[in-house]
């Protein structure tokens, strides 16, 4: 979910929730001016970023003003339900992009493949645009990306000799990695619970968690592409002391990093600054690369978190709803925000607006190669369970592989079609 993505980022900003930030108007049509409603979601942006895009956009629509909510994502997914099943549902509402698929399955949501044109739809980043889309019509419009890369401490990597740079494989990965593992250093901090990371192995691989055919969803955990991706995971995992039975949050493992032992991490940028917030003293020792992919020429795969903006079918203004999106999933907006945010714009045309930014600009070329998990409503239930952490926890533990994803696949089969 792209809360969980996006946790370190919250870090870099402090938002303000605004209930209101129309600039004229006592409501809708007041003197023939359109009050277009809009839910944002906290931390998605900064307050000095709203204000600034409120304040452009009403002047270059005088006709429109805009009114903007921040909503919390706890209990986000409950709230857009009972919205979209009103009379009373907002304009437009951001939403995580794993989400748009079980907002669509209601019917609640307008259909937008005929703006796609008009909305730079050609170029849109792959892991936003897919589970924006729903059994082939697109209901969600990439606002912006965030995905995980590797947090590297610059002088470990000096001291071992190796330079980052070089690492373009997965296989330079693993030996760099293995030259830093020795003495009192992790050569990563990897827990075994990471399946985020584990996800893009398995994409590299040509693999997936769950295929569809006929209407029916089937876990492939068990599949031989799978099976490699989880045997280079171990690989990796087994260069450090990561708990093998818990995930990057128990404990938190930029507090880990920060203890100074660890070479590496996987996380978004946004971590970088919580290393470093619990240990000044690795102040300008951090530093990015993408995932490494199996080829020189091919980032690693990444699961893309991240947001899309969907308009209700219930919606009193679509038209100036759309409006409203085309303004900020456009060119300008779009450099903006990426700058003032630290995130990957939601175009891989727009990925040179935060060349200046090295976080975001390793977050910016392995999201061009980035996925998302299986678009079907279904997948909330096995995420729910989530039988994947319990499946890799049971690998690196000594279980056998095969035999391992055949009854993970089993569990993410019974879940994903639970329903039908």
């Amino acid at each position: 979910m792209k809360y969980r993505l996006l946790a370190g980022v919250s870090a870099l900003v402090t938002a303000v929730a605004l209930s209101a930030c129309s600039s004229g108007g006592d409501g809708d049509e007041a003197g023939g001016v359109t009050t277009v409603d809009v839910w944002l979601m906290r931390d998605s942006v900064s307050a000095a970023f709203q204000k600034e895009f409120t304040e452009g956009f009403e002047a270059a629509h005088p006709d429109i003003d805009v009114r903007i909510q921040i909503q919390e994502w706890d209990g986000i997914g409950q709230k857009i339900t009972a919205a979209l099943a009103s009379n009373d549902a907002p304009d437009v509402i951001e939403a995580g992009n794993t989400q748009v698929a079980q907002f669509a399955e209601s019917g609640g949501l307008l259909d937008l493949s005929d703006r796609k044109d008009e909305l730079n739809g050609d170029d849109w980043l792959k892991g936003l645009a897919e589970p924006g889309s729903y059994e082939g019509r697109q209901y969600g419009i990439p606002y912006y990306a965030a995905n995980r890369v590797v947090i590297y401490r610059k002088d470990l990597f000096e001291k071992a000799g190796v330079d980052a740079a070089a690492i373009t494989t997965r296989e330079q990965w693993i030996d760099a990695t293995t030259k830093l593992n020795r003495g009192g250093t992790q050569g990563i901090y990897l827990p075994g619970q990471l399946w985020y990371a584990l996800g893009g192995f398995i994409w590299d691989e040509g693999g997936d968690f769950a295929t569809e055919s006929g209407g029916r969803w089937k876990g492939a955990l068990d599949t031989p592409e799978a099976l490699r991706g989880m045997a280079f995971y171990a690989r990796l995992q087994a260069l450090g002391k990561g708990p093998k039975d818990s995930d990057e949050d128990d404990p938190p493992q930029a507090e880990v990093m920060a203890q100074g032992q660890v070479a590496q991490v996987i996380s978004t940028p946004g971590g970088a600054n919580v290393v470093v917030e619990k240990n000044p003293g690795l102040e300008g020792k951090l530093g990015f690369f993408p995932i490494p992919g199996k080829t020189a020429g091919t980032p690693g795969a990444v699961f893309t978190g991240g947001s899309d903006l969907v308009v209700p079918a219930a919606a009193g203004h679509p038209d100036a709803a759309v409006t409203f999106i085309k303004e900020l999933t456009g060119d300008a907006w779009q450099k903006k925000l990426a700058v003032a945010m630290s995130y990957v714009p939601n175009r891989t045309t727009l990925a040179s607006a935060v060349a200046g930014d090295p976080g975001a600009s390793a977050m910016a070329v392995g999201a061009a190669n980035g996925r998302a998990t299986p678009n079907t409503p279904g997948w909330a239930a096995v995420e729910a369970e989530n039988p994947v952490k319990d499946y890799m926890t049971a690998v690196l533990t000594g279980g056998d592989a095969a035999e391992e994803a055949a009854e993970a696949s089993a569990d993410i089969t019974r879940a994903m079609n639970a329903g039908s």
